[in-house]
């Protein structure tokens, strides 16, 4: 079965239609993993949308597809990629891939300075977070704002978070901090730009001069 493509975009006014959908479909996809998030109501969401703090998938024949939303801490100084998912009809596909790695961009143009972090029990989202750079930490070293953990009120594990007094929980906690990528070797190549040729390319070059030197050669002793 063919794989459809995904349009991922910012979220505008425009979509603020889908917003009731998504968040009947954040609370489904919660109750059926036997975890909780922070509920959020369509108008939280819109807010959002009107912000240009959100992303949105499409497939190409126009269905909503997935979700997520920007949310800061600390004045900014933390940043949370949240409220991530996608429609049952989509999983599975690569989807939530593409919509993580266009917020994290997203988030890195808002708030270049920021960290940004993340609590999740899923297992996919971890390594989608591990592709983007973020390390797993402890819970000391994410935002201390009580706005924040306030909205884990709605999670089934809430009473754990506060027994454990916000130190640790069953989800995982991950982090991106930009002070520490700047001179990672991956932030250094983007920098400076392609410096290496890909190994198709140099098999390719050098079949090419092998093939054209040596006429190159006979065609510049005619003239010189």
């Amino acid at each position: 079965m063919e794989q459809p493509f995904f349009n991922v975009l910012v979220a505008t006014e425009a979509h603020f239609d889908f917003a009731p959908l998504i968040c009947e479909e954040m609370e489904s996809s919660a109750k059926a993993r036997g975890t909780g998030i922070a509920k959020r109501s369509p108008e939280y969401l819109q807010q959002k949308m009107s912000e240009g703090k959100a992303v949105i998938a499409f497939s190409d024949k126009g269905e909503w597809a997935g979700f997520c939303y920007i949310e800061t801490w600390s004045h900014g100084q933390y940043v949370a990629n949240s409220g991530l998912i996608v429609s049952p009809h989509f999983r599975k596909g690569g989807l939530a891939r593409l919509i993580k790695r266009r917020i994290f961009q997203l988030s890195r143009e808002k708030y270049p300075e920021a960290k940004i972090f993340g609590l999740t029990t899923g297992l996919a989202v971890m390594k989608i977070n591990s592709e983007l750079g973020y390390e797993p930490v402890t819970y000391s070293e994410l935002t201390s704002d009580d706005a924040f953990w306030a909205g884990c009120r709605s999670c089934i594990n809430f009473e754990i978070l506060m027994s454990k007094e916000r130190k640790n929980c069953l989800c995982t906690a991950m982090l991106y901090d930009p002070a520490e990528q700047k001179n990672t070797p991956a932030v250094q190549a983007e920098k400076k730009g392609p410096t290496v040729l890909s190994e198709k390319w140099q098999k390719a070059r050098a079949r090419a001069l092998q093939i054209f030197k040596p006429k190159a050669e006979k065609l510049l002793a005619l003239f010189f």
